[in-house]
């Protein structure tokens, strides 16, 4: 994923923290700021309480794998923070990018017909 497609200032995070909604499951928790922007842009926190430094960087690996191939189904006008719980630490992949959709539905940021529709316009080589 690009910088560009990144939230990294301390102003930015604090912007969607404080004027943004909040939406949780079990494994992740999203805060959402709707922005007039050609693209989406997220944040990924994954503190220390989740586990040591490796395990905290597979997570935050894990999330932006998940997202990179969730990228067509997702609003472009959202800044988002992705925080992962405890339980995000166990998860493989694959269970990682099925929390995420569901998550990421409930705030309203993610439509899977979207993405579908995506797909299905692409040639095939």
């Amino acid at each position: 994923m690009r910088k560009s497609y990144r939230v990294k200032s301390e102003k930015d995070f604090g912007q969607v923290f404080h004027h943004g909604h909040s939406t949780a499951n079990r494994q992740f928790v999203i805060y959402r700021l709707e922005k007039d922007q050609p693209h989406f842009r997220i944040g990924i926190s994954v503190g220390k309480k989740i586990g040591n430094a490796v395990t905290r960087n597979a997570v935050k690996r894990k999330i932006r794998q998940s997202i990179t191939e969730l990228k067509a189904g997702i609003d472009p006008s959202n800044d988002f923070i992705v925080i992962a719980r405890k339980p995000a630490a166990d998860m493989t992949t694959a269970e990682v990018k099925k929390s995420l959709i569901h998550v990421l539905s409930l705030a309203k940021i993610y439509n899977p017909i979207k993405e579908d529709t995506k797909a299905k316009s692409l040639p095939h080589e």
